[in-house]
């Protein structure tokens, strides 16, 4: 098995990596937002016999070794075909920074457990993430850090490195493809008009057809900004009242006059808090989804609400990463629906009017 195959190697002998996610404001961590767990079977990296195979490998193993600035991407389940890509092509991971850990872990030391390496992670990538951006990382947006680190078998030889990274996550954990450099992302975790986002549990997971059932539909995309002037963030009674009659309007275009409150659907969208904002993220969603009756979590909408019937074609360009499986982090929070029947879905830190320890939807989805 070669070193790549290696790296995501698990004690169960399962092929993984992990993928440390952090947010951190103001060259501060926050907090390890999501631990994303990458969970396939035993496959081989492929790329055909002889030749294929070499050269498969020799692409993953220069995409694992890549200096900061390089962009990687994959598409098989096992990330066999790891490659770097150009930042202006569709890729899954920026690295932007390499750390040695080598004076913290001596020969004969053993490979840190998941703990520890998510304090690597605190402790030595989120420091750097600002000067690479050259700006404020939102801890509640697009943009998450990644950390890839030596496989078992690379730690028992000495290697010592690992390799920080920016990735987008959706809420169920799986990776979506970013096409430029990070620097130049807009970081308002935001999605396109059209974009359905799964039903798990009771919660939000990643994007969907709309002929499944799902959790919300986006059917909107506003930019704050274009209302409330100035370095400070509008107030969430502000950001409220504009985006009730903004949504509504978008509301009753895009789904021909429907009647939600009929239907059982309630229009959500998005707040920005402080951080978000000295970020730059001012853009926010308005959406469509429905709460179960008991007011425990959401509940499954089947179907576009689109005047036409189905999600607008412009929506759906975000390429299909590969499927993880990941541990969300907790929930956040919900809030007193408004006049008229609205929700919205604010970011965490709002009082939820939903029974303590039940699911929460969770902001900028």
């Amino acid at each position: 098995m070669s070193a790549e195959s290696e790296r995501f190697r698990s004690r169960n002998e399962r092929l993984r990596t992990w993928l440390l996610m952090a947010g951190v404001s103001l060259g501060a961590i926050i907090a390890l937002s999501l631990s994303v767990l990458f969970s396939w079977g035993n496959e081989d990296i492929t790329g055909g016999g002889g030749g294929g195979r070499s050269e498969a490998e020799k692409a993953a193993r220069e995409a694992f070794h890549s200096p900061p600035g390089s962009c990687l991407t994959w598409e098989l389940p096992d990330a066999g075909d790891a490659k770097k890509v150009g930042c202006e092509q569709p890729h899954l991971f920026e690295v932007f920074g390499v750390v040695d850990v080598a004076p913290q872990y001596p020969p004969g030391v053993p490979s840190p457990d998941l703990a520890q390496w998510r304090k690597l992670g605190e402790e030595r990538c989120g420091e750097t993430a600002e000067t690479y951006l050259g700006k404020p990382l939102d801890p509640k947006g697009k943009l998450s850090i990644g950390v890839l680190h030596p496989s078992e078998q690379e730690w028992a030889d000495g290697d010592r490195q690992l390799r920080c990274g920016l990735q987008w996550a959706a809420p169920g954990g799986q990776l979506q493809k970013l096409t430029g450099k990070a620097a130049d992302e807009d970081q308002s975790n935001v999605w396109q008009v059209g974009t359905c986002l799964a039903l798990t549990g009771k919660t939000v997971g990643d994007p969907i057809d709309c002929a499944q059932p799902h959790a919300y539909e986006i059917i909107g995309l506003l930019d704050l900004a274009d209302k409330f002037d100035g370095d400070e963030v509008p107030s969430e009674d502000d950001q409220k009242t504009w985006l009730d009659t903004e949504c509504s309007k978008i509301a009753e275009e895009y789904t021909g006059g429907a009647n939600l409150t009929e239907k059982k659907l309630i229009l959500t969208w998005d707040l920005r808090e402080a951080e978000s904002w000295e970020a730059g993220s001012t853009k926010v969603n308005c959406k469509v989804g429905a709460k179960l009756e008991d007011g425990s979590g959401l509940a499954p909408v089947t179907g576009s609400l689109h005047s036409d019937g189905q999600a607008p074609k412009t929506s759906t360009a975000t390429p299909e990463p590969p499927p993880t499986s990941a541990v969300p982090a907790d929930p956040n929070a919900g809030n007193e629906p408004p006049a008229d029947n609205h929700e919205q879905v604010p970011p965490s830190g709002v009082e939820s009017p939903l029974p303590p320890d039940t699911p929460q939807p969770p902001p900028g989805t």
